[in-house]
């Protein structure tokens, strides 16, 4: 089980990187409708952050 919620922790933390560098992508253009894309880029990474953090409690815990 800890070597799962390990790599569950890596690949959420992976999520977490990849949207922070699309919606600081996003916010950079400055185009119209970027904004809108950032946002939700940003609110994709807290939940994706969220979830990092739940699988590094289990991998604590489990361990």
């Amino acid at each position: 089980m800890s070597t799962f919620s390990f790599i569950c922790m890596g690949v959420a933390m992976l999520a977490v990187l990849a949207s922070l560098f699309v919606g600081l992508f996003h916010m950079a253009r400055g185009a119209e409708g970027s904004a809108r894309k950032s946002n939700k880029m940003m609110q994709a990474r807290v939940l994706f952050q969220g979830v990092a953090v739940v699988f590094f409690i289990l991998t604590v815990l489990t361990s």
